[in-house]
């Protein structure tokens, strides 16, 4: 651990997330705009004892806390990186170019959570000038090192009022989210349908059918109801989703057996059966405080059709509406989303870069992105799927 004192601060860099004192830690991040679960010092601690987000898989940890009298003041998860992955915010092309030109653009500063889309606080801060002062810190940190970038990714807007200046580039991507109030502040599933335009809505029964009448029924555990059983079944129905596509699972089972201990109240399963047998599984994270849902990870030991629009969305959606939840986030990409009632949300990202001339190239193409972001939105707001008032 590295102590510098700035200003009236003290600048901690800290290399495992243990370290840091979580009920400081967790207080601050309950004091922000947009916490999320995600945020919480035992998530983060999770990723790196279970070695998911570790020095081995590319995610060297340098997490940053400011302190003043004894007191946590403005902290941030900050990593190494010496590839892209696992961000969902693509930079490929920029490392490609970095490479063309005989330029090295690993290793990276990075302010993230690792393999987690959801848009939420990311500088952590009492105030403004403490939030600015971690941000210098950053910044700091990637210049002494002769980092070639940094980036900090799904941030909220008190973040990005930190981050707006000639140095800082902004880039938007599009997720697709339920909002209970823009769905119609539906009292159940039926009328939640019922609020949709008649093709939507004929679509989601007929898939719904489907499913049914292939004989598939759910049951749904939240919290502590979710054994170590239940949890190896979703492992492997996760495992074998990542199998499908001819990859590697980021996260390992030590990592939801931490979560299972030390975040029970977080999680909610869904669990497909076909008969006695269990064939599919959902999972969705909650934020019991701000009455958000968020869908994370599924799989499946067979196929059946529509059986991933039933687990993914409309068990959660069902789900949310009886349980009073106000949001459901349905993760990274999918405009398929928008035909089951989630409707597109502008993400936010910040970016730096060292050189010059590469600064003004990116800046140049996220101008020219941006513009074909705000054309997108515009031409999906023209196919809300909610029936329009009279």
């Amino acid at each position: 651990m590295d102590d510098r004192e700035r200003k009236d601060y003290v600048i901690r860099v800290s290399d495992d997330p243990s370290a840091i004192d979580a009920s400081a830690w967790n207080r601050l991040l309950g004091s922000q705009s947009e916490p999320t679960p995600f945020m919480r010092h035992e998530y983060l601690c999770a990723l790196h004892r279970s070695a998911s987000a570790c020095d081995r898989t590319g995610w060297s940890h340098r997490f940053l806390t400011l302190w003043a009298a004894g007191s946590l003041c403005a902290a941030a998860p900050v990593y190494l990186k010496d590839h892209s992955y696992g961000e969902y915010v693509f930079d490929w092309a920029w490392a490609d170019a970095y490479r063309r030109h005989g330029l090295a653009y690993y290793p990276k500063l990075l302010i993230a959570v690792p393999f987690t889309p959801v848009p939420g606080s990311r500088l952590l801060a009492i105030d403004a000038p403490s939030r600015s002062a971690l941000l210098g810190a950053a910044h700091a940190m990637a210049r002494d090192n002769g980092l070639s970038s940094a980036h900090v990714l799904f941030h909220d807007q008190a973040d990005a009022a930190a981050l707006t200046g000639a140095e800082w580039l902004a880039r938007q991507s599009v997720q697709f989210h339920w909002d209970w109030t823009s769905a119609g502040e539906p009292s159940d599933f039926a009328e939640f349908l019922a609020r949709m335009q008649r093709d939507k809505r004929k679509k989601i029964a007929q898939e719904r059918r489907r499913v049914a009448d292939a004989g598939v029924t759910f049951a749904v555990y939240q919290g502590t109801q979710i054994d170590e059983a239940l949890w190896d079944f979703f492992y492997r129905c996760y495992v074998l989703t990542y199998r499908a596509h001819r990859s590697t699972p980021y996260l390992t089972r030590r990592f939801f057996r931490e979560l299972a201990e030390s975040m029970a109240e977080n999680w909610v399963l869904f669990v497909a059966r076909a008969g006695d047998e269990s064939i599919a599984a959902s999972l969705i994270a909650l934020d019991p405080n701000r009455r958000h849902a968020y869908g994370r990870y599924w799989g499946a030991t067979r196929y059946i059709d529509c059986l991933h629009f039933e687990a993914c969305y409309y068990q959660p959606l069902q789900w949310c509406i009886e349980n009073g939840y106000r949001r459901f986030e349905g993760g990274a990409q999918g405009e398929h989303k928008m035909a089951r009632g989630l409707l597109p949300v502008r993400t936010h990202s910040s970016h730096w870069l060292a050189h010059p001339a590469f600064a003004q190239a990116v800046d140049q193409y996220l101008q020219s992105e941006t513009q074909g972001i705000d054309a997108y939105v515009d031409e999906l707001s023209e196919r809300v799927p909610f029936r329009r008032a009279n």
